[in-house]
């Protein structure tokens, strides 16, 4: 396998690669609303980006909420990549972006298929799970030390 990055990713230059492995994963793959899926947050947001060679892999979002809170949205691994780790390599690598701008939290909505996921990775759920384009989410929050 071809060596595997993960980076913030250079806007304007890279969102066309974030989209891509968002279209294919929550629009083909999980049939969200295109609507829904690209928003007017997308041109403020931090983007990070994992590549396997050149091929774009996978994609979180970032988005700051207010002085010491931020959010962590649309994680996305494309299929044949998933079970190999990187979605965990994509979180800690915004975690760390986050920590290092000062942020002292951090807000998730997960899809409830992957709560496990983000329980590991010391999260805290909040609330009940709830409908988010059609796919039941939960609430979550990580302190960051």
């Amino acid at each position: 396998m071809n060596k595997l990055l993960i980076k913030v990713a250079e806007a304007p230059a890279e969102l066309p690669q974030v989209y891509r492995v968002r279209y294919l994963v929550f629009q083909i793959e999980q049939g969200v609303d295109p609507t829904l899926e690209f928003d007017e947050y997308d041109n403020q947001a931090q983007h990070i980006l994992a590549y396997i060679g050149e091929k774009p892999i996978g994609t979180a979002r970032i988005r700051t909420l207010n002085d010491r809170t931020a959010k962590v949205e649309r994680v996305a691994v494309l299929q044949e990549f998933r079970g190999l780790g990187i979605g965990k390599k994509i979180m800690e690598k915004a975690l760390e972006f986050l920590y290092q701008a000062g942020m002292a939290e951090v807000l998730i909505h997960a899809q409830e298929t992957v709560r496990e996921f983000y329980l590991g990775m010391g999260f805290v759920p909040e609330g009940k799970p709830f409908d988010e384009a059609g796919i039941m989410h939960i609430k979550m929050r990580k302190q960051l030390s």
